[in-house]
């Protein structure tokens, strides 16, 4: 992949992979927001009584159309940290790369199990960038030491994580995120906001952030992260599919500054399992959304993904699959009145920008 020698810790211009730095024109077409390797038990929720048996059934045909229903009641679809499921990602790696993919942002963060020296092996061998992220994930998956740390104690390891590498294997992580917040905000989530814009704005490292499940709590998030210093120019707040509904609230959000990410593409189940009063968007309704942003002028601030974290989603198990955007999303905003360089700028350019340090 043509890495750049590592030796020196200047990043400015440049783009931290798990193999090392690499040039901005080396990233290609980018996925933001994806997970290789997580844990989400913590996600687990009861279904309901007549469905308990189902539970600790493996994903199979029979029960594929009530697991996409309740991909939370299924414990069997809430990791992909098993051997199997690492060679079946290997092999998405790779129909990826066949598909013109080139690099992956790997958000998964402290509380729900990072795996860098899989990530390294993994760009190794497939030969597509993986950019890991560095910080902490929401309150609830926090062990109670976690959660009394300070906020300079929090600023030290993701300092560490994105200078020096992940607990001593010299990994280093390229961005910091994904950042959990809930709605609303706990004390916790509150101190890692602000560590993670102590760093950047020490850095000059991308962020990206996982905001609460309410309309408001991206503008709280920003609110919090630049009183702290942190720059939203260099920030991307995810989920925006199952956060801001109403036009001209997502467009008073865009005006912030911040990226708009729509990363939930390929789930085409109206029913939001953690949100019963939420209906999910169709991956129609996201490219309506994104060619909203396009004519009120935020291109150059939108990035797009699929967000994937349960098995259920890997073609393996029946799913979509990493390949989905390239496959299906970017030849259906073509022939709904995007053009060919405006989705090469949301694909390619943006994700560019963003990742690229500046200091």
């Amino acid at each position: 992949m043509g890495k750049l020698e590592t030796m020196s810790t200047r990043r400015d211009g440049l783009i931290q992979t798990v193999t090392g730095l690499i040039r901005p024109d080396q990233l290609g077409m980018t996925l933001p927001h994806e997970h290789l390797w997580i844990d989400t038990a913590h996600f687990y929720q009861d279904p309901k009584p007549q469905h308990k048996h189902k539970i600790n059934d493996p994903i199979s045909l029979s029960n594929y159309g009530w697991v996409q229903q309740n991909p939370y009641s299924c414990k069997d679809n809430l990791s992909l940290m098993e051997e199997s499921t690492s060679e079946a990602i290997q092999k998405e790696m790779e129909f990826f790369k066949q598909n013109g993919g080139c690099s992956i942002v790997e958000n998964t963060t402290t509380g729900i199990a990072p795996n860098y020296k899989f990530l390294q092996e993994l760009s190794k061998t497939v030969g597509v960038n993986i950019i890991a992220g560095t910080g902490y994930y929401v309150n609830d998956f926090q062990t109670d030491a976690t959660k009394q740390l300070s906020v300079e104690a929090m600023s030290e390891k993701i300092r560490r994580d994105v200078t020096e590498g992940f607990d001593g294997t010299g990994i280093k992580c390229g961005v910091i995120g994904e950042v959990g917040c809930q709605w609303p905000l706990t004390d916790f989530e509150r101190k890692s906001l602000q560590a993670s814009a102590a760093v950047q704005m020490e850095l000059g490292c991308p962020v990206i952030i996982h905001p609460g499940r309410h309309p408001d709590a991206p503008f709280e998030i920003v609110q919090v992260f630049q009183e702290a210093g942190g720059d939203v120019s260099k920030t991307v707040m995810s989920h925006l599919d199952r956060t801001i509904f109403d036009n001209k609230v997502l467009l008073e959000f865009a005006a912030l500054g911040c990226y708009c990410e729509y990363d939930l593409f390929g789930i085409e189940t109206s029913h939001y399992q953690i949100i019963a009063s939420v209906d999910m968007p169709s991956d129609a309704q996201r490219i309506h959304k994104i060619k909203l942003l396009i004519d009120e002028g935020y291109l150059d601030k939108i990035t797009i993904s699929h967000d994937i974290h349960t098995k259920h989603r890997l073609m393996k198990y029946g799913g979509h699959g990493y390949s989905h955007i390239l496959e299906n999303i970017m030849p259906k905003m073509l022939t709904r009145g995007i053009s060919k360089e405006t989705v090469h700028q949301i694909t390619v350019n943006n994700p560019k920008n963003w990742l690229t340090y500046k200091k």
